[in-house]
C-alpha cells in the first residue's frame, strides 16, 4: 500500500480518513506470468495500480504474430481497459501480465463510492485520468510524426526497462513494424 500512497501523494494530500476509506476498497490480486486477466468482450470491472510486474494491452488475433500490442503498464502505474471501465461496455482488447504481477484493484462501484464519500476522490480520479490521456496523446503523436526508427529510439530513451523486460515481438508491434523490420532497425543503430 505504500507504493500507491506515494503515487497519490504526488497528486494531492490525502487525509487519514479518506485514505482509510479508499484502502478499505482495494483488493490485492496476483496475476501469473502470461495470464490474460481481461479478455476481449468482457466488461472491465477494475482500475488497478501495478505494485509489481508488467502488463500488456493488446488486440488478439488467431495468429500470434498478428496481435496488435498498443500499450504497456509498469510498476507504480495504473492499468485498466479504461474505456470499458468508464462506459460499462465490453472491452475491444485484452490485458495480459507479461511477468508475475501484483495489482491493487478497485471495482467500478467501489470507486464511485470513494468519489461520493471522500473529499479527495474526485480530484484524484480526474488527475489520474488526465495522466492516462496525456500518455495516450503522446503515443498517438509519436505514431503520426516519427519514423519507426525514431519511435524505437524514443522508446529506448524514455522507457529502457521496457526493452529489458518485454519480448521483441511485442515491442515491434507496439512501434508499428514487423519483427524483421525491428531487427533491421536494431542492427542499423548498434
Amino acid at each position: 500500500m505504500d507504493q500507491i500512497k506515494s503515487y497519490l501523494n504526488q497528486i494531492a494530500s490525502i487525509s487519514d480518513a479518506d485514505w482509510d476509506f479508499f484502502t478499505s476498497k482495494l483488493k490485492r490480486r496476483a496475476i501469473a506470468k502470461k495470464e490474460v486477466f481481461l479478455k476481449m468482450g468482457s466488461i472491465e470491472n477494475y482500475i488497478s495500480f501495478v505494485e509489481e510486474g508488467v502488463v500488456r494491452l493488446f488486440i488478439p488475433d488467431k495468429e500470434d504474430d498478428k496481435e496488435l500490442t498498443f500499450g504497456f503498464c509498469f510498476k507504480d502505474q495504473f492499468v485498466s481497459a479504461y474505456d470499458s471501465f468508464l462506459t460499462r461496455t465490453p472491452s475491444a482488447y485484452q490485458l495480459q501480465a507479461l511477468t508475475k504481477t501484483t495489482l491493487l484493484s478497485i471495482t467500478y462501484d467501489d470507486l464511485q463510492e470513494v468519489y461520493r464519500k471522500t473529499q479527495i476522490g474526485n480530484l484524484i480520479g480526474r488527475l489520474t485520468a488526465e495522466r492516462l490521456l496525456l500518455q495516450k496523446s503522446k503515443r498517438e503523436l509519436y505514431l503520426l510524426n516519427l519514423t519507426a526508427e525514431e519511435r524505437y529510439l524514443k522508446l529506448f530513451s524514455e522507457r529502457p526497462q521496457l526493452l529489458k523486460e518485454i519480448p521483441l515481438k511485442f515491442i515491434s508491434s507496439y512501434i508499428g513494424v514487423t519483427a524483421q523490420a525491428l531487427s533491421r532497425i536494431r542492427k542499423r543503430i548498434s
